[in-house]
């Protein structure tokens, strides 16, 4: 694809995406706007279905709402409320450990900053910059494997690994575009753009389409 191309292709998914579902993370900000529970909601969801995830921020917000509350539950009664979340006890001791840090450090209060969110327990640059664009719309670029699978399957960059994803987006992608990418094509990978055999007879931007590593669609 040509640089730009990449006006018209973030113009067809803001439509096309209307038909499906909104990731669980997206949800819980636009619900709520509580940069605590978007921070959990994040941590929960890394490796595991956007229902499952869902559902175990459901049960788990339901014993706790914040840093201080969160710190009175006991580890085996946070992992009953997570479960099935992939990793679930690791998750629950991460949660337990940046409860404490946001206590001790921040005063209870979820940073706004990508730097000191990576200093949390369990967050990396995805969830820190996440947390940054859905809960303080501010600017960020969340580098999932969806996105990192689709910028580079577009031929709109061309690198190995998320973290070499979001260094080369954020020179070249427009920055009115940060805050909304990774909702874009986190939806449209889990849905057409699929990481094998995506439905590209059904894709309204195959014609922009590199195809760079499909060996299969649909």
């Amino acid at each position: 694809m040509k640089d730009s191309n990449i006006h018209d292709i973030i113009r067809i998914l803001q439509k096309e995406v209307r038909k499906w579902e909104t990731p669980a993370v997206t949800k819980v900000a636009e619900k709520t706007r509580d940069p605590f529970k978007v921070l959990i909601s994040c941590i929960l969801s890394l490796r595991t279905k956007d229902s499952t995830t869902a559902e175990a921020g459901r049960r788990l917000f339901s014993l706790a709402e914040s840093p201080d509350e969160m710190l009175k539950i006991p580890v085996e009664k946070i992992e009953r409320a997570i479960f099935p979340v992939g990793f679930y006890k690791t998750k629950s001791r991460n949660i337990i450990e940046t409860c404490r840090i946001l206590k001790e450090s921040y005063n209870s209060i979820v940073p706004d900053s990508i730097d000191e969110l990576l200093t949390l327990k369990g967050v990396g640059r995805k969830t820190a910059n996440l947390v940054v664009t859905v809960a303080y719309d501010k600017y960020g670029i969340c580098v999932d494997t969806h996105v990192h699978r689709i910028s580079n399957r577009w031929g709109y960059i061309n690198t190995k690994t998320p973290e070499k994803s979001e260094e080369a987006l954020r020179k070249k992608l427009p920055k009115k575009y940060w805050k909304i990418y990774n909702d874009l094509l986190v939806t449209f990978g889990q849905n057409l753009c699929k990481p094998i055999s995506p439905i590209c007879s059904q894709c309204k931007i195959s014609e922009f389409c590199s195809r760079k590593g499909v060996i299969k669609s649909r």
